[in-house]
């Protein structure tokens, strides 16, 4: 009897469903997001390396004077890191400028940078084709240079392999192309496959002609052994700036690993949040289900008193309509699955952005919208089931 109940008023149901099926849906989609964030994270954590650190130079005031100076790191810095610090295994420093590239008839801007032969060990890149250039390359102050992975498009060539052994100019100076970097992908802290490495020393004294290092990049020993590794270059680049005690930092040491374990916590903390905005349309969709109810109960009095004249129980009755309330939640909950897998999945295709559908959301989604039928069912049905049957078919 609610199953004809529900066909006897078909636009009706399907219109009291849609709540639940928007409620479900959004659900699903919007913890796929979150999770497709989170995995990004760990796949750029996993590129990066999780032993590594950054540090830069920063704006310190002047004492007594409201401007501020940007600090200066120099191979002082380098230098001084890699002789007190027994937890670095290696110290790479960078200068680095967006310059004119031009091969042939083709030219872009992109960004050279001056670097060691570690260069793809610190930075966990790999050589893809050719070679590196060697400590031999960086004392001779030999123009080479290294492509990186998503150089070679910029010249409308599909690989950097039909670079190697051109001349290339840089900053109006002849360079050979030697090798090109195995694409890495974005890692959040910049594109390092839109680079062109030169060796330190040809960078430092012909193509920038300074001495300012922009960055320097340290590899730990171990992941372990990282905040130690942290403190002894802190107090190494303490000494070399001879900063006074209690004097603040006029450099900056990066972890990557916890800030993009802090952007991945960020992401997960969005998801949620946008989950508990979607699952608000489940309780929407659940309050509709009730005002629909307690309409056919109204609708339905006069049956209502039929049936407990003839011998109907309050049991009975209560029963049939909690099973049309749960009956719609159900449905609604299973199209709002295939709603919810189907936008993961566009949202993925169309802008690209990582979803990962996670099979507990989809049961969690499902129960929770069968609990709503059952929760918000409950009024209706203990309503329709204390009528007096006298009253009931009395009713106009």
């Amino acid at each position: 009897m609610a199953l004809a109940a529900l066909r006897a008023n078909r636009l009706r149901s399907l219109l009291t469903m849609l709540g639940i099926v928007i409620g479900v849906g959004a659900v699903i989609a919007m913890i796929a997001l979150g999770k497709g964030a989170e995995r990004s994270v760990k796949e750029r954590i996993a590129r990066l390396g999780t032993t590594v650190l950054q540090i830069n130079a920063q704006r310190v005031q002047q004492q007594g004077v409201a401007t501020t100076t940007m600090a200066k790191l120099t191979m002082k810095d380098v230098e001084s890191i890699a002789d007190r610090s027994p937890n670095v295994a290696a110290v790479n420093p960078q200068q680095d400028r967006n310059l004119q590239v031009v091969w042939r008839n083709k030219n872009t801007n992109v960004q050279v940078t001056g670097t060691l032969p570690n260069f793809v060990d610190v930075r966990a890149f790999q050589i893809e084709s050719g070679r590196m250039f060697t400590a031999q390359d960086d004392n001779a102050r030999r123009r080479v240079a290294v492509l990186g992975g998503d150089v070679a498009p910029l010249f409308d060539l599909p690989d950097g392999e039909a670079l190697i052994g051109e001349q290339i100019r840089i900053g109006g100076r002849a360079f050979t192309v030697i090798g090109v970097l195995k694409a890495k992908g974005a890692t959040g802290f910049g594109d390092g496959d839109q680079q062109i490495l030169i060796p330190f020393q040809t960078g430092r004294f012909g193509t920038f002609g300074t001495d300012r290092i922009n960055d320097i990049w340290v590899l730990g020993r171990s992941e372990d052994s990282l905040p130690v590794a942290m403190a002894e270059i802190q107090s190494a680049l303490r000494r070399t700036h001879k900063l006074r005690a209690g004097s603040p930092d006029d450099f900056s040491i990066r972890n990557q690993a916890e800030l993009l374990s802090t952007v991945g916590e960020t992401a997960a903390t969005f998801g949620l949040l946008l989950s508990g905005i979607a699952a608000v349309s489940l309780l929407v969709g659940g309050i509709g289900i009730m005002n629909i109810m307690l309409v056919s109960v109204t609708e339905r009095t006069r049956e209502i008193g039929i049936r407990k004249a003839l011998g109907a129980t309050r049991l009975n009755i209560m029963l049939q309509f909690l099973t049309e309330s749960v009956v719609l939640c159900l449905l609604g909950g299973a199209l709002g699955i295939g709603a919810g897998l189907l936008a993961a999945g566009q949202l993925q295709r169309s802008f690209g952005w990582n979803t990962a559908v996670d099979a507990m959301s989809v049961f969690v989604a499902f129960a929770f919208a069968s609990g709503i039928g059952l929760v918000f069912g409950v009024w209706p049905a203990r309503r329709a089931a204390s009528l007096d049957p006298i009253e009931a078919l009395r009713f106009e």
